[in-house]
């Protein structure tokens, strides 16, 4: 019999990147009672890694419960994957729009899906303090995209909130007078459904995403949707995706979440979410069932990676200096623990035992992953990121394509068009956008827009924002040039002097100030032409008797340009290795002899014409 369990609402928050999710959930947790008066809280609580705090992004779902649970979901495409399994635990969404930025690319992406599972949504238009908000407007454009989505009357007709999250405020009309959440709070108790199930039917738990835990192993978490669980009840795992896997299983530990923390519970019925331990290889989209009614859920297959980098061991002449773990044991080990909790991430061995094949939804994503290791402690070297092909019935060659959304002042549209078209880019939609931005829609190969993002930065002052969806794989657009630049290379090893990077920069812009150690091979700065330099900038001034080496105190240096992780994964090209460390980012030729290095462009430029004479 089919009951509805009141004490419970199961919500999502969804937006675009950086439009207040997490900051949203402090304001809600702070207000519920989930912290003491006298508690320290960090900012952005649900973001718990330092990255997801420092970038202003979720990367992974979160659960935890005020009076409802709320799951926290991620706000970037790359992380698409994510916010789709967590759908599948809620009865609603709150979707949540920028009073001034308004509904974004992403907006868009994160609200079909939940239109498509048919949940109600419940808009919280946030930032309404900012100076700049649009309040009325953005409502407006909130209400064309969901007609642009084939939204149903009764989704169309949905309450808006308007918030202030940074304040903890919440009013459902503007103008009215903000006091707490507390309107956020009754329109999801009114507006979001209550779960449904039958609690006297077989057990079904769809896990959705998966934790890990050094001591206890991968930990499930997922909705009751049919039954009762209790722990030490054995149980059947089957997948929608997978039909021969049945495997009879024990739940050795069953939580629920309370505040932020998971409090261990002997049983739990319909509508709760669930964290299930003691099952070793238990997967996202396994449904565990009774014993006498294995039924699986249906699922959303996980999204399959587009892209891919190799990671190696580090065997530059700095190797093993700063790194805590640095042999392929420990990188290997560390990239197949990643999969206990990333499913969109793919590893693989190859023919060498120092270098792992390693597969993700973009470069974010890979970024992410890079940046986490480094600072755990890792010392490796990663290469250009290049695209995951495929080939359709007819042998034809099929890439990834991305959906690229561009807002930039008027008067930088025209360089943009230009750079993209030459990656193969085909502009769909060209349009104005508020406060004199214009809005270009392109269609482009996802190997068109490696690389491009620092560029994009420069073109437009810093001034325009690029987001990108996948959309799919299309045919092959023919040879893209990534990179028109050469580089800046030392040609010796040793520790870089004024004396010598003085005349350095007249070459190009350099990465390097004065006291660093260099090697051969280590790149140093850009090159304004097409071609690579060789540099020696730890050459010092001979000295006489009417020089001495104080004068180079004379000698001014450009401030040199310092790359970020993802600026140099977009720098290096092909036969460039990034070198990443606990303390520094380095980028070098694969190979670091200068004669080898000679004689293998020069065999690759003989291949490269005999296919084209073929």
């Amino acid at each position: 019999m089919i009951t509805t369990r009141e004490d419970i609402r199961n919500v999502a928050i969804i937006a675009h990147v950086d439009h207040g999710k997490t900051t949203l959930v402090d304001g809600l947790l702070k207000q519920s009672g989930a912290f003491r008066d006298n508690q320290e809280v960090a900012e952005r609580v649900m973001d718990s890694n330092d990255i997801e705090r420092e970038r202003g992004i979720t990367i992974l779902s979160k659960n935890t419960a005020v009076k409802i649970n709320i799951i926290d979901t991620p706000g970037h495409a790359d992380f698409g994957g994510e916010v789709e399994r967590v759908l599948k635990m809620v009865n609603g969404v709150i979707l949540l729009v920028d009073a001034f930025e308004g509904p974004m690319p992403q907006t868009k992406f994160v609200l079909r899906k939940a239109l498509e599972l048919k949940l109600p949504v419940i808009v919280c238009v946030n930032k309404i303090d900012r100076p700049e908000a649009r309040s009325e407007e953005v409502v407006d454009e909130v209400l064309e995209l969901f007609l642009d989505l084939d939204a149903d009357d009764a989704q169309l007709d949905c309450p808006f909130i308007f918030a202030s999250a940074k304040a903890g405020t919440a009013v459902k009309n503007l103008g009215d007078e903000a006091k707490d959440m507390s309107p956020l709070f009754e329109t999801i108790l009114d507006y979001i459904p209550a779960p449904q199930g039958d609690p006297e039917g077989g057990t079904q738990i769809l896990i959705s995403t998966i934790d890990y835990n050094e001591y206890v192993g991968r930990i499930g978490v997922g909705k009751v949707d049919r039954g009762m669980v209790h722990t030490n009840d054995d149980v059947i795992i089957v997948n929608a995706h997978d039909p021969e896997k049945s495997r009879k299983v024990k739940i050795s530990k069953l939580y629920e979440f309370d505040g932020l923390e998971r409090v261990e519970v002997k049983e739990a019925g319909i509508g709760s979410i669930v964290a299930i331990s003691g099952i070793s290889d238990i997967h996202i989209g396994d449904t565990l069932c009774s014993v006498d009614a294995p039924e699986p859920i249906p699922f959303q297959k996980i999204s399959e990676p587009t892209i891919a980098m190799h990671f190696l061991v580090n065997d530059s002449p700095l190797a093993g200096r700063e790194g805590k773990y640095v042999t392929s044991r420990h990188i290997r080990d560390r990239l197949f623990k990643e999969l206990n909790t990333d499913v969109s991430l793919r590893v693989e061995e190859t023919d060498s035992t120092d270098a792992f094949k390693v597969s993700g939804r973009g470069e974010l994503h890979l970024s992410v992953l890079i940046e986490n290791m480094r600072r755990e402690g890792y010392e490796f070297a990663v290469s250009k990121a290049e695209v995951l092909y495929k080939k359709d019935e007819n042998g034809k060659l099929l890439e990834p394509m991305e959906r690229a959304y561009i807002d930039v002042p008027e008067e930088f549209s025209g360089s943009v068009i230009e750079k993209l078209s030459q990656r193969k880019g085909e502009l769909v939609t060209m349009g104005s956008a508020s406060g004199g931005y214009t809005r270009l829609e392109f269609l482009i190969p996802s190997r068109g827009l490696i690389g491009y993002r620092g560029d994009f930065l420069t073109d437009t002052k810093g001034n325009g924002i690029l987001n990108t969806l996948f959309e799919g794989y299309g045919p092959y657009k023919g040879d893209i040039q990534y990179r028109k630049q050469g580089s800046l290379i030392a040609f010796e090893g040793g520790e870089s002097v004024t004396y010598g990077l003085f005349n350095a920069q007249e070459r190009g812009t350099l990465f390097i100030g004065p006291g660093e150690t260099v090697y051969a091979g280590m790149i140093i700065g850009q090159c304004p032409k097409a071609e690579d330099i060789e540099l020696n900038v730890c050459k010092t001034k001979h000295l006489t008797n009417t020089r001495s080496s104080s004068a180079d105190e004379a000698l001014h240096l450009v401030p040199p340009r310092i790359l970020s992780l993802e600026q140099a994964i977009d720098f290096i090209d092909t036969d460039e290795l990034l070198e990443v460390t606990p303390e520094h980012l380095r980028m070098r030729k694969k190979i670091l002899d200068p004669t080898l290095r000679k004689r293998a462009g020069f065999a690759k430029k003989q291949a490269a014409e005999a296919a084209q004479n073929q």
